[in-house]
């Protein structure tokens, strides 16, 4: 192992779907109802990235229009709609820092191991460049790429700017198609399910 790259919310943060979850509570949003639209959105098998979620990751859409389209569905049922503006903050407002994989990232680091992110995003993400940036040989934003998890293309471009062949690499993510992208382009991949 040369290299580790880790996905950003839900590995190195507490986990964005509990944050979803006080979400629905505050708001009146039915979970199962978006866990539905995430489904549908997330995981569709579109390799021309053609849904709105995979148009905001790459960076086609802004995320004003996708917080639109995605407040629009979670309005579905509710007696008022939701509003667009900062449904993003709103629906990560309980997302933190998890210390175990940062210690765990830093301890890594000091032994000599490049360490990357590797994160689809919805726009944004300045700041999760600002806060950890010393931690992390590079920062990769998917929006500002132009590419998303799980195509093969970033796996590659994120061993490529480390100077590290993908079989150097272990890629650590939540979410079990993004590991398999990566262990399609050589790397060895780990789904995190917790910090332990």
């Amino acid at each position: 192992m040369k290299a580790v790259i880790v996905d950003f919310g839900g590995v190195l943060t507490t986990s964005i779907f509990d944050s979803f979850g006080v979400f629905c509570a505050e708001y009146g949003v039915d979970p199962k109802h978006l866990r539905s639209i995430f489904g549908r959105e997330m995981y569709a098998h579109d390799t021309q990235n053609t849904t709105p979620l995979h148009q905001v990751e790459i960076g086609t859409m802004p995320a004003e229009e996708w917080e639109m389209h995605l407040s629009g569905m979670l309005s579905e049922g509710l007696d008022e709609p939701l509003a667009a503006s900062g449904l993003k903050e709103r629906m990560f407002a309980e997302v933190r820092p998890e210390p175990r994989m940062v210690q765990a990232v830093i301890a890594l680091r000091q032994r000599g191991i490049k360490t990357a992110i590797l994160s689809n995003t919805w726009g944004g993400g300045s700041s999760i460049r600002e806060s950890l940036a010393e931690m992390f040989d590079e920062v990769m934003l998917s929006h500002e790429l132009g590419m998303r998890k799980p195509q093969p293309q970033i796996f590659l471009h994120a061993a490529e700017l480390l100077g590290i062949d993908p079989a150097d690499c272990v890629f650590v993510d939540d979410v079990q198609v993004n590991v398999d992208g990566a262990q399609a382009v050589g790397m060895k991949g780990i789904l995190h399910s917790d910090p332990d």
